[in-house]
């Protein structure tokens, strides 16, 4: 789950959105993972609760989806080696409604040559949304390699261009 978190510690929290049921898991002090139930999710350890973390991390991500919030402000600690931790950064740099591509996200963390390192990175994304690698295309702008898929990656990039995809909450 994360090598530095004792798996007695994690705590996880399940949260409807318009793209479905996501779980958020955090520790005391750090939301280290959102996982989409849809798709691929892969069930990870953690017991069911709540603590500030988890309800800020709700909270946040309720405003984002509302059209509310451009920006989380959230305690991270993703697990990942230091390259991927490095691309998630420079992700988190994309501005809210803005695209780069997989080559222009690998210059900005060691050379377009790392494009296809850079996409693996993006795969392994443990904070959907919070870590926006919706925000990452193919060069040749289409919508490549999103692991909740390509149908909730267009729906997020629509909602951050201001258009209504979904509903209003309640």
């Amino acid at each position: 789950m994360h090598p530095d978190i004792d798996q007695q510690d994690i705590l996880c929290r399940t949260i409807s959105s318009p793209i479905g049921d996501l779980v958020l898991y955090a520790d005391a002090d750090h939301l280290f993972a959102i996982d989409s139930i849809s798709g691929d999710h892969r069930i990870r350890p953690g017991r069911h609760d709540e603590n500030r973390v988890l309800i800020e991390a709700e909270r946040q991500l309720r405003a984002y989806f509302a059209g509310r919030l451009q920006v989380f402000d959230l305690p991270l600690l993703p697990a990942g080696t230091d390259f991927q931790l490095a691309v998630w950064q420079a992700m988190r740099g994309i501005a809210y409604g803005a695209v780069l591509t997989y080559g222009e996200l690998a210059a900005l963390v060691g050379g377009r040559n790392k494009a296809r390192a850079v996409g693996q990175a993006a795969n392994r994304n443990p904070l959907l949304i919070v870590i926006p690698c919706h925000r990452v295309i193919g060069s040749d702008g289409r919508l490549v390699g999103f692991g909740a898929g390509i149908a909730i990656k267009d729906l997020l990039l629509r909602h951050e261009r201001g258009e209504k995809v979904w509903p209003p909450a309640p």
